[in-house]
């Protein structure tokens, strides 16, 4: 066998490979979560059967018909975009130091600033509520806000780092030498040479903010309900109903899906690549 035919062996096995994982761990997962939105609980669905017999929208109906559904879905999104422009722009300068300038216990700051990633969640949550509570943002759209930026800053900060580092140092360097003060260089240098990692870090933090149930129910309950737990609330309480969490998940599901698609059919794949291979 030559080298060219074990090449293009080993590419069909490679990508066969990536297809196989992708339909395991996406789209049979996303099959069965259709199947069970959709079957019809009257008839039910009992093996051996692989499909159910019949489809109804009666799991839909039950959810939708709540009235606090389309409120909590704008005031999560109203979230997530606050918490997206407001992440990008605290986490510029942390990232702009870390990428550019050598200090001690660096790696410590590094850390220390994945550190609300590193504790489980539900320890953040509680932590914070307390504090937020103090200081009267508890029960307030503000409140719940701040609180997933402490999540959602790790994620960006090491992206932009990762991506301010891959800057050549020689373009900034040549703006000062021109005259551009420090401020006007990073403005008209460094910030468009960084939109991949904006645009990167932007997409999962805008994810996490609208799925974010654990710091937004300490913070925000009762008063501030998101989507995520407004629709937590239709998973049974103590037995898990799967019709409703079937829905539940397909309208958490949405917006992801709908964000993917318009940054494959808008942003460059090459763009998308390098911002989300920083991470």
């Amino acid at each position: 066998m030559s080298g060219s035919s074990r090449t293009r062996r080993s590419q069909a096995l490679v990508g066969l490979g990536l297809y196989g994982y992708l339909a395991l761990t996406l789209l049979f997962p996303v099959i069965v979560i259709a199947l069970w939105a959709f079957y019809d609980p009257a008839v039910g669905w009992f093996p051996p059967d692989i499909v159910p017999r019949a489809f109804s929208l009666s799991a839909w109906r039950e959810v939708l018909a709540d009235r606090n559904i389309l409120p909590s879905a704008a005031l999560s999104l109203f979230v997530s975009v606050v918490v997206t422009l407001l992440t990008g722009a605290l986490a510029f300068p942390t990232a702009w130091a870390l990428a550019r300038f050598p200090f001690r216990l660096k790696r410590a700051v590094e850390v220390f600033i994945l550190a609300p990633v590193i504790v489980p969640g539900i320890v953040v949550a509680v932590s914070l509520g307390e504090i937020f509570f103090r200081f009267g943002l508890a029960s307030t759209v503000l409140g719940v806000i701040l609180v997933q930026v402490v999540g959602t800053l790790p994620f960006m900060i090491r992206i932009l780092t990762a991506t301010l580092e891959g800057i050549p140092n020689e373009l900034i360097l040549a703006a000062r030498t021109l005259g551009a003060p420090p401020l006007v260089a990073v403005r008209r240098i460094a910030l468009p040479l960084a939109w991949p990692g904006f645009a990167a870090g932007g997409l999962l933090t805008f994810i996490a903010s609208f799925e974010e149930f654990e710091k937004s129910f300490m913070v925000g309950a009762p008063k501030v309900r998101t989507l995520a737990v407004q629709l937590w609330s239709y998973l049974g309480g103590d037995i898990l109903v799967l019709p409703t969490a079937a829905v539940v998940t397909f309208i958490l599901l949405t917006p992801m899906l709908v964000i993917f698609v318009i940054a494959e059919r808008f942003g460059k794949d090459d763009v998308m690549a390098a911002g989300l291979g920083k991470l």
